[in-house]
């Protein structure tokens, strides 16, 4: 062997060198980057609770890894964030306090939704403990606050990817997969309408683990294009300008209205130049905080809470689970209950609640409940409230496919079987009031066999 073989063979280990963010080693122990921006370095927090070290580079199974350089240009341009070093915090009680202090500083948004929000940027550093997540969402105008508030709860959940609405989105899927962080989106307005297709995707399967999105991509210089899963699974904080026209989606956010106020007078028009110190050493506790409950902590089933809906449990329950301490807990209760009233309000406002109504009147007084007698009523009530004509076809729609709930035929007419304990789940869902008590009619009303689903009408959805 020449004498220049050990240059030769460092140079190889040094080109064999792949980059990493972060990762947990098979016996739990978790290696984070971290990035120093006085001194120009990036190197691995590696470790467990208080007990960790800094290496610049690490070998696993005899794969060398090295941290993104910092003159990477997601790292200079802010594009993703990182903590500069592993901090002590008093509790967790007081790191809610800070991250809620901090977020109040600088945004206008509810006392509930600054509450939640802080705990959501806790949750977003074990995010990785849990199969489900939702989504913090802001939606308004523009200029009514919404960037400054992603900017601002951004800079301090797990690992923050900024990308504005003209981003493409291809890199976005690159990005996401590599880094496994929290998405800050402001939607806004997508250039091409298959973009915002596919930010869609990326909303649609990135709240529960094991549901990749598939992309074709060519390989090489050759024209063959082979499948290619990127990993979308994480936290997201998400601007738009109106719902999603997806109610699935819709579910999954945890959504704050902008622009209903004025401007709390002392929340700064810019943002401060110690702004991005504070939130450096904020990320910086959080980071202690994610060495001490990785991998320690599950969704946990008792505290499901049957008096709200199934998917804001899905929902709240790993926030829940993620706090120790008895107050914090109750506090994230009381949003969920909160949460919950609310979308039972907005849903009164929708057509299944109106529909529900006239079920609990007819049966509440005696009447038929076919649904040509249904449809009879909903004409006198709400049909000023529709661009459409009422029709029995339509109602019929909206009872056995929106609602679920079966009909049958008797003497040659349609009627509605009354299900008193799903009837109650459905009041309850849609806030609909139930004083008097049901009782079933006899079968009147004709509806011809429903076909496809016809137009929704407006003010329907």
């Amino acid at each position: 062997m020449s004498e220049n073989a050990p240059d030769n063979l460092e140079k190889i280990k040094k080109d064999r060198t792949r980059p990493l963010v972060a990762t947990t080693l098979d016996d739990g122990t978790l290696v984070e980057t971290i990035n120093r921006p006085d001194t120009h370095e990036t190197i691995f927090c590696v470790g467990r609770a208080n007990d960790f070290r800094f290496e610049p580079d690490l070998v696993v199974n005899g794969q060398r890894f090295a941290p993104y350089s910092p003159s990477n240009n997601l790292l200079t341009n802010g594009v993703v964030l990182f903590p500069s070093d592993s901090s002590d915090y008093d509790s967790e009680e007081n790191l809610v306090r800070e991250i809620q202090a901090f977020i109040h500083r600088y945004v206008d948004v509810s006392e509930t939704f600054e509450r939640l929000s802080a705990f959501y940027v806790l949750f977003t550093w074990v995010y990785d403990s849990f199969n489900e997540l939702p989504y913090l969402r802001l939606r308004g105008t523009p200029g009514s606050g919404k960037t400054r508030f992603l900017l601002t709860v951004g800079s301090l959940c797990y690992l923050p990817i900024f990308a504005s609405g003209a981003s493409t989105v291809s890199p976005l899927f690159r990005i996401l997969d590599a880094f496994r962080g929290t998405l800050v989106i402001d939607e806004g307005d997508f250039r091409m309408s298959d973009e915002k297709a596919d930010i869609i995707k990326i909303l649609n399967n990135g709240n529960g683990r094991g549901f990749p999105v598939l992309r074709s991509e060519a390989a090489g210089n050759s024209k063959e294009y082979n499948p290619r899963a990127y990993s979308v699974f994480g936290p997201k904080l998400v601007a738009t300008r109106k719902h999603f026209q997806d109610r699935a989606l819709e579910s999954r956010c945890l959504t704050e209205e902008m622009g209903h106020r004025s401007l709390r007078k002392d929340v700064p028009i810019n943002l401060p130049p110690q702004y991005v110190d504070e939130a450096r050493l904020l990320r910086n506790k959080l980071l202690r905080f994610r060495m001490r409950n990785a991998g320690r902590i599950e969704a946990a089933s008792e505290f499901i809470d049957h008096s709200i809906e199934p998917r804001l449990n899905q929902m709240f329950v790993p926030l829940l689970s993620i706090v120790s301490d008895p107050t914090t807990r109750a506090d994230i209760q009381t949003l969920a209950r909160q949460y919950n009233r609310e979308l039972a309000a907005d849903r009164g406002m929708e057509t299944e609640a109106q529909v529900l109504e006239v079920i609990r009147d007819l049966l509440g007084s005696g009447k038929n409940l076919g649904i040509k007698e249904i449809t009879s009523w909903f004409q006198d009530r709400f049909s000023d409230g529709y661009e459409r004509k009422i029709t029995t076809k339509w109602i019929g729609f909206v009872v056995r496919k929106r609602l679920q709930l079966r009909t049958r035929k008797s003497h040659g007419v349609f009627v509605v079987e009354v299900e008193r304990d799903r009837l109650a789940r459905l009041y309850d869902r849609y806030g609909v009031e139930t004083e008097e008590a049901t009782r079933p009619g006899g079968d009147v009303g004709d509806l011809g066999d429903f076909g496809a689903e016809p137009s929704a009408p407006g003010g329907a959805e």
